[in-house]
């Protein structure tokens, strides 16, 4: 049998060679696996290091970190992921929360200044930026769309564990199914990975979702539809707001720009990269509800 400190002197140093991973990161890793196998949080693990896992536990244990050795995302493993301080459901139909995506949602919230602020997520996933928002703001409504029924499945489970009664949910690629409506402010983190780029093969993208992650020969297929197609979907003075690559900023705001979009901009994540692009509908449509 095996103690809570045997796993970790042994099962760190091979998730760190397997993985590359540095010290801390691969500790934190086999402590969760840990606390999902025993059920107990991570001071249990520090304050009872003696702890003797049960041949049942043991052989569960081992099993995930086979996973998880193999290079299967802890998130999908574990079934979770944290983002924006909440905790999603995730499954390989999602792609796995990152926090550079928090930024999106930092700005989004940072646009609503009324109630009536009317808010659309396109490719909601697991619906970590719809659902964020919509928790943030539980006075303003949030339809969170999907072209994947798996997926949008998920983002649906998370409003009801999340408690969240704001948000609506609708299968739709991009706006296909959003004829006739508008909205006042809409946020997306679209694929944005050129379709040969070799990153696609390493790493946790092997195990994401192909759809949510390629887009063309460039990468800016899918960004350059919801650009194109937004001007339909807007009220006057609304904001399109856009994730993209480490160095895609200047080609989107050139798409904005050149899809009439005015006051265009580019903001940095907290490594200093221009993450998040985007630009506001010309004023002149009297639907417009509550954003700046």
């Amino acid at each position: 049998m095996s103690s809570i400190r045997e796993r970790l002197a042994q099962d760190v140093a091979a998730i760190r060679r397997a993985l590359d991973l540095e010290q801390d990161e691969a500790r934190s890793e086999v402590q969760s696996l840990l606390q999902t196998v025993l059920v107990v949080n991570r001071a249990y693990l520090l304050a009872h290091p003696e702890r003797v896992l049960t041949e049942q536990e043991l052989s569960r244990y081992q099993t995930l970190l086979q996973r998880r050795l193999q290079g299967e995302p802890l998130a999908y493993i574990l079934g979770e992921r944290e983002f924006f301080g909440l905790n999603f459901k995730v499954t390989p139909a999602t792609l796995i929360p990152r926090p550079d995506t928090e930024l999106l949602v930092e700005l989004a919230l940072a646009r609503i200044s009324s109630p009536s602020c009317r808010v659309l997520d396109l490719g909601t996933g697991s619906g970590a930026i719809a659902l964020s928002i919509a928790h943030s703001r539980p006075e303003v409504g949030v339809m969170a769309v999907d072209a994947s029924a798996e997926a949008l499945s998920v983002a649906q489970e998370n409003a009801k564990c999340l408690k969240i009664l704001n948000a609506r949910f609708l299968l739709s690629d991009w706006f296909s199914a959003l004829v006739g409506q508008n909205f006042d402010l809409i946020v997306s983190n679209p694929p944005y990975i050129a379709e040969d780029d070799r990153h696609l093969a390493q790493g946790d993208l092997r195990f994401e979702p192909a759809s949510a992650l390629a887009s063309g020969l460039d990468g800016l297929d899918d960004i350059r539809r919801i650009i194109n197609e937004a001007g339909a979907h807007l009220a006057a003075g609304g904001w399109l707001m856009l994730e993209h690559g480490f160095d895609q900023a200047a080609q989107v705001r050139e798409l904005l720009r050149g899809a009439g979009f005015k006051n265009v901009r580019s903001d940095k994540d907290l490594a200093g990269i221009e993450r998040v692009s985007g630009g506001q509908l010309h004023e002149g449509h009297s639907s417009f509800g509550g954003c700046i």
